[in-house]
């Protein structure tokens, strides 16, 4: 999957939250939820749909890809620029100077042991 830009994810968190949608709706959405004109809009669509993320027919848009597969290539892709690749010293960075709940740290600890399995 290409890079999805700020933007663009943006426009996808409507898009998750309504779609499949009619393209003169998300239209409003957009402007509404992002202060965009209709041309940024249809850009964006039009974007999307060349890097095979979104399809748009017959004026009916939706999503190709989930909300879950867009957040982990942009996880990976911070991994690999902040720590190159190395989980550890990514979550010594991320968890530096931060307290985590009972909560946090419990999902955390089922992470791991389910990613270990």
């Amino acid at each position: 999957m290409e890079k999805v830009f700020e933007s663009e994810y943006r426009f996808l968190l409507i898009l998750w939250e309504y779609g499949p949608i009619a393209s003169p709706r998300l239209v409003e959405l957009c402007n509404q939820e992002l202060g965009w004109k209709k041309s940024t809009t249809y850009t964006v669509i039009r974007k999307l749909t060349e890097k095979g993320i979104v399809r748009s027919e017959k004026t009916i848009v939706e999503a190709l890809v989930s909300k879950e597969e867009v957040d982990r290539q942009a996880g990976e892709e911070l991994l690999h620029r902040t720590c190159r690749g190395d989980i550890p010293a990514f979550f010594a960075a991320f968890l530096k100077d931060r307290k985590l709940s009972r909560e946090d740290a419990e999902r955390i600890r089922e992470l791991i042991r389910k990613a270990s399995e």
